[in-house]
């Protein structure tokens, strides 16, 4: 839909609604360790036709009212950009975040042999443990470029909209309130009704609609 800027500042003020604007991009990853770092397999490959070739992760953190941080950590299929698992810890290390967020991906998909998983450098992602879990579904382990924050790019555009959406202009709220918003973000908001340029402006259950209709069979992993 074609419109001027001015038509749409018009319906906003009518409806008393204004626009949240998302702050610069900040790196927060730690990537200061003796671990080995993964080839760069996904290499800005975000388009993938079916299911389960393609998982990226990423973490991020917000303050609380109480003092300090929850670290939310999220894996999502490229496939339909769907936030398959995440994970909203009061810690950093791996047990507490990209591992329970990959438990839940993979209770809800199962992975493909030689699927990718891609994510930043953080020590999470990088760590023995979660290396050889990855190894045990036998799934390609794939990293970005030092610095480059555009390698998982989908994962930084989930964050963005989480961030411009519900966190900027909202006050401190506690732990577990910043737990209760964030499960209704992902799971009833994101994965159910927002709408997402890469899937045509559908959301991710009419897109699923629209897969079913064409008698497309994609694992039946919707």
């Amino acid at each position: 839909m074609n419109v001027s800027r001015t038509t749409v500042a018009f319906h906003l003020k009518k409806m008393e609604l204004r626009s949240k604007r998302s702050k610069k991009f900040k790196v927060t990853t730690d990537s200061r360790y003796k671990e080995p770092i993964a080839e760069n397999l996904l290499d800005r490959k975000f388009k993938v036709d079916v299911p389960c070739v393609a998982w990226i992760s990423d973490i991020i953190y917000f303050p609380v009212q109480t003092g300090g941080f929850i670290y939310l950590t999220t894996v999502l299929d490229l496939f339909d950009r769907k936030v398959i698992g995440w994970s909203a810890s009061d810690g950093m290390i791996t047990e507490e975040t990209v591992l329970p967020a990959f438990n839940m991906a993979i209770k809800n998909r199962s992975p493909k042999e030689g699927m990718i998983f891609h994510s930043d450098r953080g020590v999470q992602c990088a760590s023995k443990k979660m290396a050889n879990v990855l190894a045990s579904y036998k799934i390609r382990q794939s990293m970005s470029r030092k610095g480059n924050c555009w390698d998982n790019a989908v994962a930084e555009s989930f964050f963005k909209t989480l961030k411009s959406e519900m966190i900027y202009g909202n006050k401190l709220i506690s732990r577990e309130q910043m737990r209760t918003e964030l499960f209704e973000f992902i799971e009833i908001w994101y994965n159910r009704k927002r709408r997402h340029s890469a899937l045509n402006n559908l959301n991710i259950e009419e897109f699923w609609e629209l897969i079913n209709s064409k008698n497309v069979n994609l694992l039946n992993v919707a």
